[in-house]
């Protein structure tokens, strides 16, 4: 099995948590938000091998694209950086990473978590997984036949076709299939609003007969901006570590930890009550406070907070008193 992740976004709505970091990089319960999809993509396949996990990135650095391939090593995969220099849609960024296009494929964009039934359809020619909401106009949906199995996909219906809409993880028997027609699109420049889609190369598989069943997803947690990827780091936190996960170099000093909670190492709580569903980073420090559903990252120092439902970035230094805050990295208030 080959492992697709495309990245390249600068995640523009999580700004300005995004102006230091790509929104995948984002760290939630301790961990980037990649890191997150592929270590739960692997342990979901059970006994399925990972052969190769192919990271499609911008120009993210040295270090972010380090970090990368040790996640895959960690699954026991070869990790590949490739990099989509220009955003030209969904297709052109899988195309970036055409070489793990081959065998058993899956395909999961990098911008949202998910609990999902990952049991593999062994008489399909592929999957989508799919969840059932409320209002499909803003999304990516699919059209099922009376066989259950999906026949066409519509981006954004302005009347409704269909209430399943695509969470962005994709599976493919044969991944030469989707790199015959995506390969298609791209030598005849076949583009929407100036970009190679991915449903316009899965229309054409299913115009040639090949099948794809739903995946049932039971939870489908967004990253798309600050307030909902407190929420996801919260369900995270509760699915996760419902005891808490609390490194062994953490100093609580006078201090009390409400499960759920992820602190990070070297991390100090003094004379403070943490959680539940708090996430605190690495090295930072929380002080004289009260933090609950909310995300902290690195290096950051609160003091004297009352704080619920907020994102704080890196190195942050907060001594004054708001109820609810998104403050990116290296922000000072006294």
């Amino acid at each position: 099995m080959n492992i697709i992740i495309p990245m390249a976004g600068r995640g523009k709505r999580l700004r300005p948590h995004t102006l230091t970091v790509p929104k995948p990089l984002v760290k939630i319960a301790g961990k980037p938000i990649v890191q997150h999809l592929v270590e739960d993509i692997a342990r979901l396949l059970n006994d399925e091998p990972l052969e190769k996990i192919v990271f499609v990135t911008g120009q993210f650095g040295e270090e972010v694209e380090n970090h990368l391939l040790e996640v895959a090593k960690s699954l026991g995969a070869q990790g590949k950086i490739a990099y989509q220099d220009e955003a030209l849609g969904t297709a052109h960024a899988i195309w970036c990473a055409k070489e793990a296009l081959k065998g058993k494929t899956i395909v999961a964009f990098a911008d949202t978590l998910f609990k999902a039934d990952f049991q593999l359809d062994p008489n399909a020619d592929g999957m989508l997984w799919v969840k059932q909401i409320d209002d499909p106009s803003s999304f990516g949906v699919v059209k099922l036949n009376d066989n259950g199995h999906i026949v066409d996909f519509v981006e954004k219906p302005k009347e409704f076709v269909s209430d399943l809409a695509m969470i962005g993880c994709y599976y493919f028997k044969e991944g030469r299939d989707l790199y015959a027609e995506i390969e298609y699109l791209i030598e005849n420049e076949v583009m929407k609003g100036g970009e190679y889609q991915l449903p316009d190369a899965l229309r054409r598989l299913t115009e040639k007969n090949k099948t794809f069943s739903p995946g049932k997803v039971d939870e489908w947690m967004d990253c798309g901006n600050a307030a909902v990827t407190v929420e996801t780091s919260n369900r995270v936190l509760d699915l996760k570590y419902p005891n808490s996960e609390i490194a062994s170099d953490v100093e609580l000093i006078n201090s009390t930890v409400i499960a759920p909670c992820y602190i990070g190492s070297k991390a100090k709580i003094i004379n403070s009550v943490v959680g539940p569903n708090a996430s605190i980073g690495s090295d930072s420090t929380i002080e004289d406070s009260r933090i609950s559903h909310s995300l902290v990252q690195d290096h950051s120092h609160l003091k004297g907070q009352s704080m619920a439902q907020s994102m704080i970035g890196s190195f942050v230094k907060l001594e004054t008193k708001p109820a609810k805050m998104s403050l990116g990295d290296y922000n000072e208030i006294r």
